[in-house]
C-alpha cells in the first residue's frame, strides 16, 4: 500500500537527471524523465488519491546550487513529501573542471537541505544516491570521489530515517546483463530504459508497486 495520502504534493528535486527536458515556464511540467514516468504511472494506478507531482530539476546542479534555491524551489512550494537526487554533479565536475566539493562540504550541505525541509512538518523525504554507469575507464575512476558521497546520503538517510533508493548498485546489477550504455549512454544521463528503472525503484519506495 502506498504511502502517498489523498491529495498529497510530491516535489522532485535534483540535477539534470530528475529536469530532463522540463519546461521552466509551465509548473505542471514534469519533463520527460523518471519523474514523469513515476507520476504517469501512480496515477494510473492510483485514480482516486488525486496526488499532485512536482518537477523543480535544473541541469548542471550541484548541491550548493540546489541549497540557493531552496526557499523558493521546494519551502514556498510546501510539499508533502520531497524526492531529492543530487550529486553527480559534484563528482563530474572535479574530473572535467578542476572544481571538486569535498565529501565533508557535500554531507554538510545536504544535510543543512535536509534540517530546513523538515521545518516544514512534511510527511516524507525520499533519498536517492546518486550514481554513475560508467561506460570508459575514465568514468570507472569517479567511484574514488563519488563512493564516499554515495556513503554520506546513506548516513543521511539513516539519520533522519527517510526513504532511499539506491540506484547507484541496482544500475550497477543491471548493467552486468546488458553493458553500461544500455541504461545511460554517456554514464550519467539515462535512457528512456534507465528513467523506468528509476522510476521502478521510486514507486517501489513509497509502496506504490
Amino acid at each position: 500500500m502506498t504511502i502517498l495520502e489523498d491529495q498529497a504534493v510530491v516535489l522532485f528535486q535534483g540535477d539534470s537527471v530528475t529536469d530532463c527536458g522540463r519546461n521552466y515556464e509551465d509548473p505542471r511540467s514534469l519533463g520527460t524523465g523518471y519523474a514523469f514516468a513515476a507520476a504517469a504511472e501512480f496515477g494510473r494506478k492510483y485514480p482516486d488519491k488525486n496526488v499532485t507531482f512536482i518537477n523543480k530539476g535544473i541541469s548542471g546542479n550541484r548541491v550548493a546550487e540546489l541549497e540557493q534555491r531552496w526557499q523558493r524551489d521546494c519551502l514556498d512550494i510546501a510539499p508533502d513529501y520531497v524526492s531529492i537526487l543530487i550529486g553527480i554533479n559534484n563528482t563530474w565536475r572535479r574530473y572535467d573542471s578542476n572544481d571538486p566539493t569535498s565529501t565533508e562540504q557535500y554531507y554538510e550541505c545536504y544535510r543543512r537541505l535536509i534540517l530546513n525541509t523538515l521545518k516544514l512538518d512534511i510527511k516524507g523525504l525520499i533519498l536517492l544516491e546518486p550514481f554513475v554507469v560508467p561506460v570508459n575507464e575514465e568514468q570507472k575512476g569517479w567511484y574514488e570521489d563519488l563512493n564516499p558521497k554515495i556513503l554520506a546520503v546513506r548516513e543521511l538517510a539513516r539519520e533522519f530515517k527517510t526513504l532511499y533508493v539506491p540506484l547507484d548498485g541496482l544500475f550497477s546489477s543491471a548493467s552486468t546483463q546488458t553493458g553500461s550504455a544500455y541504461w545511460a549512454q554517456d554514464g550519467v544521463h539515462p535512457t528512456p530504459a534507465g528513467h523506468g528503472l528509476i522510476a521502478d525503484a521510486w514507486l517501489k519506495a513509497v509502496g506504490a508497486k
